[in-house]
């Protein structure tokens, strides 16, 4: 398992050998990883500093963000990780240590964004089922497949709704009402997002782009 403090151990080795920008991202991505590790006995406060060391790691500028859009980025990046992954570290996680917490997030319809736009009236009963139906469907396509790249793409998908719930104050800290899904989003990001960090030092020039706030002198 890559800990903490043997990433930011690597990151000293070869820090100058990266391109300034993916050092800087990763750096970042690092300090919030070891924030993360504090918060064992808080679950909330752990989701939200390993989602923003994810973030750190790939949130990188684009001149025309709004329409290229989070999660057109976030699957970009995600395919990236993939295609460099040769030692099938993301490959092992999902079909070996989270399967079943994969396949529950997919069940769960409080982490379904549709879900909550019928809630709030913007869609009708019939259009939600049909569209949790079909994404049920594409989802378990994609686990018969073991299609890591799609997989992952569907549990980030549904960890960025539960990331906005939590972020934009959409769920109260500490409830009752959002453990499983919190427990699950938890034990996976913590799983992943040293993964991904490691990747990205080993494979740097697949992660080039500057980040959104660059440090200013």
């Amino acid at each position: 398992m890559f800990t903490h403090d043997r990433l930011k151990d690597r990151h000293r080795e070869i820090r100058d050998e990266l391109p300034q920008a993916v050092s800087l991202r990763t750096h970042r991505a690092l300090s919030w990883l070891r924030r993360a590790d504090a918060e064992q006995a808080d679950a909330d406060a752990r989701f939200i500093f390993l989602w923003i060391a994810f973030n750190a790691a790939y949130a990188n500028e684009i001149h025309d963000r709004a329409s290229f859009g989070e999660r057109r980025l976030l699957t970009a990046f995600l395919q990236h990780l993939t295609e460099v992954d040769g030692e099938q570290l993301l490959y092992r996680t999902v079909w070996e240590q989270f399967p079943r917490a994969i396949r529950l997030l997919i069940d769960n319809r409080y982490v379904f964004q549709p879900f909550w736009d019928y809630k709030n009236g913007r869609l009708d009963e019939a259009e939600l089922q049909q569209r949790f139906q079909a994404s049920k469907e594409a989802a378990y396509r994609a686990l018969g497949r073991m299609d890591t790249k799609k997989v992952l793409a569907i549990v980030f998908g549904r960890l960025y709704v539960l990331r906005n719930q939590l972020v934009h104050g959409g769920a109260t800290w500490n409830s009752k009402v959002n453990r499983d899904q919190l427990r699950d989003g938890v034990d996976i990001m913590a799983r992943l997002v040293p993964i991904i960090i490691y990747l990205m030092m080993q494979h740097p020039k697949r992660f080039i782009g500057e980040p959104c706030y660059p440090v200013v002198d």
